[in-house]
């Protein structure tokens, strides 16, 4: 799951669903996680795969500047080495769970097989990929007043 860094705000509760049956590989989400970089505020829903306690795929769908991570966020050892931005006109945040939760569904397993986890790409199952998409989804729809407000309290920096 997500560290959390020092001076990071969450909101909202965090959902942690399987991927495979075994249980070793997950999704979770904060429906809000605000990051504060130099000195301004962005924020949004943060989507990541898990293979056991390792944190592997982050996807941070935090509108303009949203971004995700690739290759092994946790092993890497930096964000900056993991850093990817969005595809072009990926620039909001239901764009970009979209498109997050398409990669995690149609590329996991070519994912975590570039982070050096294979085998857990193996193990995905389909019915619960898909399961925890439809979770996802609905988790993040139940929590989007969360940005607005944070945005309202100058926490988020409106885009």
């Amino acid at each position: 799951m997500s560290t959390k860094l020092p001076g990071e705000i969450y909101r909202g509760e965090v959902i942690t669903l399987p991927l495979s049956l075994d249980g070793q590989v997950s999704v979770y989400v904060w429906p809000l996680r605000v990051l504060n970089i130099r000195g301004t505020g962005y924020g949004g829903p943060t989507i990541g795969v898990d293979v056991g306690n390792e944190e592997v795929i982050r996807f941070d769908c935090h509108d303009t500047p949203g971004h995700w991570h690739r290759g092994g966020y946790d092993k890497l050892g930096t964000p900056g080495k993991s850093h990817v931005d969005f595809p072009e006109g990926i620039d909001r945040i239901t764009p970009q769970v979209e498109w997050a939760l398409s990669q995690i569904k149609d590329n996991g397993a070519a994912l975590l097989e570039e982070a050096e986890h294979g085998e857990a790409g193996k193990q995905l199952d389909p019915a619960l990929v898909q399961a925890a998409i439809d979770r996802i989804k609905s988790h993040v729809e139940n929590n989007a007043d969360l940005r607005p407000q944070a945005i309202a309290e100058n926490l988020v920096q409106a885009t």
